[in-house]
């Protein structure tokens, strides 16, 4: 009997499988349509069948989620857990970037010519994002809170950035059916029950394509930026390096260091275990950029490999992987700090602990998808008073720093999600799966 290969084995196959192909495709001279017309479409494919199911996903687990808390008093005390410790970690990681930063140094290695050229390069790219972020800066400082509540349910929930709209009518929803009699709460909450374990199966459908789809997404990425700025100056090149090592220094403490320490304090799963639970749900967000579109696998592995109940991962998951951002936050005190050195500005202590408390609230509603995070990074970075047009010096860059920013946000989710789901007594204390046990200490 032939032995099942893993599916984090398949994935990270697709990914080097991927990187191979790519690294091929560009030394042999083909032409980037080849790519783009037929090898890009099947990742494309995999990402929106993922992007298809994200909606319903946390409507129906998080309907059910709240209304099987019982009573509102259990949904305030794990709805309050959960939002403070999202902002905990979120204010962290900023703090952490900014003293790495601080340290190391990077923008003041970027050469005066190199930056004004490359800044002229990418003038449209950052006019555009410059005017979205130029709109959300001159709103009502609670248009936040009138952005949460749709006009239309039913428009929210076709699209995938206004998730934050749909979290917020579903949590509604299950406390009406707490209200509400419970014979007739009953036959609702079956509905989405049932729901919910037909949008799981259909992520088991869609799972099948994982490979596949890495392979896709990863093969067209690297021939994509293995095209842009060919010209590029060395001393770019080795800033930009150093920029990008800052931030993945601090990305990788954050998960090799601050997230075992939190999760050693509260719980009493190794976070070995914990690392290899949730290691398909960081392949699929290195390889997505996106933790709304990992988020039914995320929930699928806290739930079957950790063993956290499915009344706290449908609440806690769905509101992580919308309101906490990690690793996008401790990008953006990273860059804020790299864009402002490259342009000769010192920052006091006063403009840096306003970053902290800007990229803390403009985690909060960032949609979890692709190239979220730089919207968010001019308005830190107009609070500061450091120019816009500054992030043209990182975009080269960060595509890639997004893979693995992403892999942070869905890690502190997980991580989140079991430290509520041990401190509420909603852990096993023994073995999770007899296939697939967890150490517990």
């Amino acid at each position: 009997m032939k032995k099942k290969i893993p599916l984090h084995t398949q994935i990270i196959a697709g990914l080097v499988l991927g990187l191979i192909v790519g690294l091929g495709i560009v030394k042999l001279g083909i032409a980037p349509d080849f790519t783009m017309n037929y090898i890009k479409p099947v990742g494309t494919i995999f990402i929106n069948g993922l992007k298809m199911i994200a909606v319903p996903l946390v409507l129906a687990s998080l309907i059910v989620g709240v209304s099987n808390l019982g009573d509102i008093t259990k949904l305030s005390r794990i709805g309050g857990k959960t939002i403070l410790t999202y902002i905990f970690t979120t204010a962290l990681s900023v703090s952490i970037g900014l003293l790495i930063v601080n340290i190391f140094n990077p923008g003041k290695s970027l050469p005066i010519e190199t930056r004004d050229n490359l800044m002229s390069l990418y003038t449209d790219a950052v006019g555009s994002r410059s005017l979205q972020a130029e709109e959300l800066k001159q709103q009502s400082p609670l248009q936040p809170l009138v952005d949460m509540v749709p006009e239309n349910v039913f428009q929210a929930a076709t699209d995938n950035a206004s998730m934050l709209q749909v979290v917020f009518f579903a949590i509604i929803v299950g406390i009406a059916l707490i209200k509400i009699p419970k014979s007739k709460a009953e036959p609702v909450i079956a509905f989405f029950d049932g729901l919910n374990d037909v949008i799981i199966q259909i992520v088991g459908f869609i799972m099948i394509l994982a490979p596949y789809g890495v392979f896709a997404l990863m093969a067209s990425l690297i021939v994509e930026i293995t095209g842009d700025n060919p010209d590029s100056a060395l001393e770019l090149l080795l800033a930009l390096l150093k920029y990008s090592l800052v931030v993945l220094g601090g990305l990788f403490f954050m998960i090799l260091v601050v997230y075992p320490l939190i999760l050693k304090s509260f719980t009493k799963v190794t976070y070995l275990d914990f690392f290899k639970a949730i290691r398909p749900a960081q392949l699929l967000a290195f390889t997505t950029s996106s933790s709304s579109a990992t988020l039914p696998v995320t929930m699928k592995q806290v739930e079957e490999e950790i063993g956290v109940s499915e009344e706290v991962s449908s609440f806690v998951l769905p509101l992580g992987a919308t309101i906490n951002m990690d690793g996008t936050s401790l990008y953006q005190g990273v860059a804020a700090v790299f864009i402002a050195q490259a342009l000769g500005m010192d920052l006091s202590f006063t403009q840096q602990l306003l970053i902290v408390m800007t990229a803390t609230l403009a985690s909060i509603g960032t949609a979890g998808v692709p190239g979220a995070g730089i919207i968010m990074l001019i308005i830190v970075l107009e609070s500061i008073g450091v120019p816009a047009a500054g992030i043209a010096l990182i975009l080269a860059p960060d595509r890639i720093l997004d893979m693995f920013r992403t892999i942070v946000n869905v890690t502190g989710d997980a991580m989140v999600c079991t430290v509520v789901a041990s401190t509420e007594g909603e852990l096993p204390d023994g073995l999770i799966r007899k296939s697939n046990p967890l150490t517990v200490s």
